[in-house]
């Protein structure tokens, strides 16, 4: 049985309060974790934590219904093994108040 500190607070839930109060911070999260969808290895850390943030911006249900998709088509998309339509994915950027923006790969040829 696990014994709960007096005042600990969980991981995520610290998480989800830190995204919320600082905007600058959950942009710079989620492009971090959006360079992550590139890679088939750790794409699943990139659509966790667009589900964070859409925990932190008004919860998955009003998202959903914000990015005009059903919760459950919500929680797949967002799961560790999603594959949401780009469709999807500006929706539900969209209902946070952010956007997609591209920037050259620093490692491409010429």
């Amino acid at each position: 049985m696990k014994k709960k500190l007096k005042g600990a607070v969980a991981h995520h839930e610290r998480e989800v309060e830190e995204l919320r109060a600082d905007r600058k911070l959950a942009a710079a999260y989620l492009k971090a974790a959006m360079e992550e969808l590139d890679d088939p290895e750790n794409r699943a850390a990139g659509l966790l934590a667009l589900r964070t943030i859409a925990e932190a911006y008004g919860g998955l249900a009003a998202v959903a219904v914000e990015a005009g998709i059903t919760r459950e088509a919500l929680y797949r998309a967002l799961s560790p093994k999603g594959n949401p339509t780009l469709r999807t994915l500006l929706a539900v950027l969209k209902a946070v108040g952010m956007r997609l923006s591209v920037e050259q790969d620093k490692h491409a040829h010429a």
